[in-house]
C-alpha cells in the first residue's frame, strides 16, 4: 500500500517548533561538556599556542558570527549547527573574560560584577521587548538575537565566575566544581519540588553549568602545583569534542515546541 504523505500537515508541525532544543537530561549533559570544552579550547590557543587572550578572541569572535550566522538563516533546527554555535559562544567566552579580568586589570570580581549586569539587563531589555525570555519563545529573529546575546554574556560571566570562585575565593578547581554542582542540585530539587518559575530555573541553570565547566576545564589543563591534572589541552579539548560529537550522532535531539 502506498503511503500518503500531507505537505500541509508537516509545514504545521515545522511551523510549531523551535530553532533550539528541548530541553532534557541530554541537552544538560551536552551543555557542560560544551562549556568544559570551551575552557580547555579557548586555553589551548591563548596559553597553549601562546596567542594570547586578544588575538584568540578575535578568532573565536570570527567563528562565533559565522555559527551564529549559520543558526539564524536556517529554517528549522539542526542539532549541529546549534552546538556548534553553543560551543563558539563558551570559547570566545573563556578568552574575552580572561581578557578583561588579567589583561586589563579587571580582575576576577570586577569581570564578574560587570557581566552579571550585562547578563541581567540582556534578560530584562528581552523580557520588556518581546514579553517573555521562556526559549520555547525563540521562534523569531528577534527572539533569536536576544537569546544569543543572553547566551554569549552567561558564557562570559561564567569564566570569570568559575575563575573567582577558584582563586579569588580560595576554593580551588575541585571545590568550585562541588559548589556549582551543589547550586545545580538545589536548581533541580526547586524544579521537582516548587513552584517557582521555569523559565527563571531554566536560565539559573544555564548560568550554572557554565562556571561548572570552566572549573572542571581548568581541573583538567592546569599544572598540578596550581591543583590541577596537568593534562594537554589539545587532547582534553578533542576528547570533549568526540563525546559532544557522539552524543549529536547516537541520540535524538528534538526542537523545543513553540510556546502558545
Amino acid at each position: 500500500m502506498q503511503t500518503m504523505t500531507y505537505p500541509q500537515a508537516d509545514a504545521d508541525r515545522s511551523e510549531a517548533l523551535t530553532k533550539v532544543p528541548e530541553v532534557t537530561l541530554l541537552f544538560w549533559i551536552v551543555k557542560i561538556a560544551a562549556t568544559t570544552l570551551g575552557e580547555t579550547g579557548g586555553d589551548a590557543l591563548s596559553m597553549s599556542l601562546n596567542l594570547g587572550y586578544l588575538l584568540s578572541t578575535g578568532i573565536f569572535a570570527a567563528l562565533f558570527i559565522v555559527a551564529v550566522a549559520a543558526q539564524m538563516r536556517a529554517r528549522q533546527f539542526h542539532p549541529w549547527v546549534y552546538w556548534t554555535t553553543i560551543v563558539a559562544t563558551t570559547t570566545v567566552g573563556t578568552t574575552l573574560a580572561d581578557y578583561f579580568d588579567r589583561s586589563l586589570g579587571i580582575g576576577y570580581s570586577g569581570g564578574t560584577t560587570i557581566l552579571l549586569v550585562l547578563l541581567l539587563t540582556s534578560l530584562w531589555t528581552w523580557q520588556r521587548t518581546l514579553g517573555t525570555v521562556s526559549v520555547e519563545s525563540v521562534s523569531s529573529p528577534k527572539a533569536e538575537i536576544f537569546y544569543w546575546v543572553t547566551i554569549m554574556f552567561s558564557q562570559t560571566l561564567g569564566t570569570a565566575l568559575g575563575d573567582w570562585t577558584a582563586d579569588t575565593a580560595g576554593l580551588g578547581y575541585s571545590g568550585g566544581a562541588l559548589v556549582f554542582t551543589g547550586l545545580l542540585l538545589l536548581v533541580v530539587a526547586a524544579y521537582r519540588w516548587t513552584r517557582i518559575s521555569r523559565t527563571a530555573l531554566f536560565w539559573a541553570a544555564f548560568v550554572l553549568t557554565r562556571p561548572l565547566g570552566a572549573v572542571v576545564g581548568d581541573y583538567l589543563d592546569k599544572p598540578v602545583a596550581a591543583g590541577g591534572l596537568a593534562l594537554s589541552r589539545f587532547g582534553a579539548s578533542a576528547v570533549l569534542l568526540g563525546f559532544i560529537a557522539a552524543c549529536l550522532f547516537f541520540f535524538t535531539h528534538r526542537a523545543s515546541r513553540k510556546e502558545h
